[in-house]
């Protein structure tokens, strides 16, 4: 994989489906540690290429502390932030998790306000700072993020995202919205808080059926630890009919953090 030839890689960080993430710094500027994502040699066209320039077109528009900051792209390769403390998994209690949910809500409701919907809110796209308690967590990866204006009237063809934290109007073809990023946010949550997310099953069919028409489980039942009025609010968060969801990330994540923080 061709490497651009102002940069100067340091070590390699991570790999995808289709791109190498590396730790790496600008020749003119050895100070600053970059992310820099490159995409495999067998991914320099279609979709990879399609999601690569989309991941740093919507972000670079976007300016918050809890949202990956771009530098600059290439024909097949991106500059970003390095945030250096792996996913927002590694978070050690409630308190940091919670703490963690706050800013990424804050993060997406900003995104909401100018139109776009990252799509695709999980673990796995939240990476943590070394220094969490001074500067938190960062949302990563706008690659299928959408833009509401450019959607209006029309029904999604195609909308990728991780099944385990997809929305029910996404699998029936709708077009994603704020409270679409809100359900994935709520499956997220509840896998930081209890180490599963909401619905789980042996097959995607089988995973997806429970997206579209189970019920939202009752965690207090099983865990002692959680209030009743947890069950209440994640199944408000996780409606079926996006409409009957909370309007914001931020008014859920509060709600979840007095009941567990603030309520005790």
């Amino acid at each position: 994989m061709p490497i651009p030839s102002d940069y100067v890689i340091d070590r390699a960080i991570g790999h995808g489906a289709s791109a190498t993430v590396f730790r790496a710094h600008r020749r003119d500027d050895p100070a600053l540690p970059v992310a820099l994502k490159v995409l495999d040699d067998e991914h320099h066209h279609g979709v990879p290429l399609d999601r690569l320039q989309r991941e740093f077109d919507t972000a670079h528009r976007l300016a918050h502390e809890h949202i990956i900051s771009m530098y600059e792209c290439g024909s097949d390769w991106l500059a970003m932030q390095l945030v250096d403390g792996g996913t927002v998994r590694r978070l050690p209690d409630t308190a940091s998790a919670l703490a963690a949910m706050t800013q990424i809500a804050d993060a997406l409701d900003y995104t909401h306000r100018l139109g776009i919907v990252h799509c695709d809110v999980k673990p796995t796209n939240i990476l943590a700072h070394q220094d969490f308690c001074a500067r938190g967590v960062v949302l990563v990866d706008f690659g299928v993020s959408h833009i509401v204006a450019h959607d209006v009237g029309h029904r999604a063809e195609h909308v990728e995202s991780s099944l385990p934290y997809t929305a029910p109007e996404l699998l029936r073809g709708y077009q994603p919205t704020a409270a679409t990023d809100l359900y994935a946010l709520a499956c997220t949550a509840i896998e930081l808080l209890i180490g599963t997310t909401p619905f789980v099953a042996s097959t995607a069919t089988r995973l997806a059926q429970a997206q579209l028409y189970d019920p939202v489980p009752s965690f207090s039942r099983h865990i002692d630890a959680l209030p009743r009025a947890f069950d209440s609010i994640m199944t408000k968060a996780l409606a079926k009919d996006p409409d009957n969801r909370y309007p914001t990330c931020t008014e859920f994540i509060t709600a979840v953090t007095h009941v567990l923080l603030d309520g005790r």
